[in-house]
């Protein structure tokens, strides 16, 4: 086999570039087995020299159906990257497997791929063959019993891949089209409002506190009586709760409506949210 052809297969087999695969057939003095653990050694070594640096960009992909549905974050530090097509392939196969594991991400990266390597093995060379630092950022699965899942995506690279996913679980055995529809426009709702609780009681206390501090600045010097100072204080919280949980919020295809109006129109017995979970780029 002649040295140009085993480049090409090792570029094959190993993903890495043509120059590493010369220099690393070179060293190996033409042995494909030792020129290939020399490409894994110095892609682990590239690959850790480039995870110090930011990564901010990335894409969110999901996978499933209405039973069982995930979605992931992957990372990496530029949008270029996020549109390479090796980067989409990987992360791709990526979601599938995520959502096999049930966002276990200890499970994922030991999961095998189909190049025979594991997640883990196969984020090493990729990083090391695109040059940038990749990361497996946050991921979640719904998979409630008596429930269908909905999702949507925003800013959408290709196929399930974007950089914005909303996946709703909602409480139904209903498979009307009334219920499809509404699945949907909440979805939307989700990625538009950007709610941080379904219902204003499961706000994070830490966020109330933050804000209440806030509101507190901005009527420290308004000069009025602290009895209506008060008032003004948990007006202005109980306003944060409604316009931050979803079930409170206008609906934005009626903003005259509540979320919980649309809910309890729909007159769907047993209807109810799970959960939801929406993921975006940057944020």
């Amino acid at each position: 086999m002649s040295n140009i052809e085993k480049v090409k297969q090792l570029r094959k087999s190993t993903g890495a570039g043509f120059k590493d695969c010369n220099a690393a057939l070179k060293e190996s003095s033409g042995d494909l087995d030792k020129a290939a653990e020399i490409l894994r050694v110095k892609g682990i070594a590239k690959a850790s020299k480039k995870m110090s640096r930011s990564a901010t960009e990335g894409v969110v992909v999901v996978s499933g159906d209405e039973k069982k549905m995930s979605l992931i974050e992957v990372n990496c530090e530029t949008d270029f990257v996020a549109k390479n097509d090796d980067f989409i392939d990987f992360v791709k196969e990526l979601s599938d497997l995520n959502n096999k594991c049930s966002s276990d991400i200890d499970q994922l990266k030991q999961a095998t791929m189909k190049n025979n390597k594991s997640v883990d093995e196969s984020l090493v060379a990729l990083i090391a063959k695109i040059g940038e630092k990749i990361t497996i950022g946050r991921s979640k699965t719904l998979n409630a019993e008596n429930s269908r899942n909905f999702s949507y995506q925003h800013s959408v690279i290709k196929d399930n891949v974007s950089k914005l996913v909303v996946i709703l679980s909602l409480k139904t055995n209903d498979k009307s089209e009334k219920l499809d529809l509404f699945g949907k426009q909440l979805s939307m709702h989700i990625a538009a409002s950007n709610p941080i609780a379904l219902n204003p009681s499961e706000i994070n206390q830490d966020i109330i506190k933050k804000e209440t501090d806030l509101i507190a600045e901005e009527l420290k010097n308004s000069g009025k009586p602290d009895e209506i100072v008060k008032k003004i204080s948990v007006g202005k919280i109980n306003k944060f709760k409604d316009e931050n949980s979803l079930i409170t919020q206008d609906w934005v295809m009626d903003p005259k409506m509540k979320v919980k109006d649309v809910l309890k129109n729909l007159q769907l017995q047993d209807l109810s949210i799970n959960e939801f979970v929406r993921l975006k780029i940057g944020e």
